[in-house]
């Protein structure tokens, strides 16, 4: 389905159900019609902001070049912002404050393709631990997300790094 029809059975549906529930609750009309629609307006929208197609081989081999460069990136900021201290020694160590964690995916530009619908942002999602992309799968935002911002694909919540 196109992520329009997503966003109208979505939204329809949450409306529904949210709008029974507070009814069934005795909770008055006056206030049960505007939450039920905004729950269809907040759950349309989520389901249009992303939609899923089959990765080209050149959206994957893009995708994994923009990985490996941000992976590296991080690494490098992470490396940078671990403090380090002068021993007793004489020598330099590390300190006991721990450096932030690399996330475990990261969300990464790749390049439209035709199944893309106009105007989409098209993004894989990177395995930092295995170092691969993670299945076969671009997501195509409404928009482009914030750079750091963290966003759910599938089952999976990945850390938007871009390109």
């Amino acid at each position: 389905m196109s992520p329009g029809e997503n966003a109208a059975i979505f939204g329809g549906v949450a409306a529904a159900v949210t709008g029974t529930a507070l009814a069934l609750a005795g909770v008055d009309p006056s206030i049960t019609i505007p939450v039920a629609a905004g729950a269809a307006v907040l759950a349309g929208g989520a389901a249009f902001i992303i939609s899923k197609q089959q990765a080209t081989a050149r959206q994957r081999q893009i995708a994994l070049q923009n990985a490996r460069a941000a992976e590296a990136r991080l690494l490098a900021q992470q490396k940078a912002s671990t403090p380090k201290r002068k021993a007793a020694t004489g020598s330099v160590a590390s300190s006991k404050k721990a450096p932030a964690q690399m996330p475990r995916y990261i969300a990464v530009d790749t390049e439209t393709s035709s199944q893309s619908p106009a105007g989409a942002k098209p993004v894989m999602v990177y395995d930092t631990q295995s170092r691969n992309l993670v299945g076969n799968d671009v997501f195509n935002l409404k928009s482009r997300p914030a750079d750091g911002s963290v966003k759910k694909f599938d089952t999976m919540t990945a850390k938007y790094v871009g390109s």
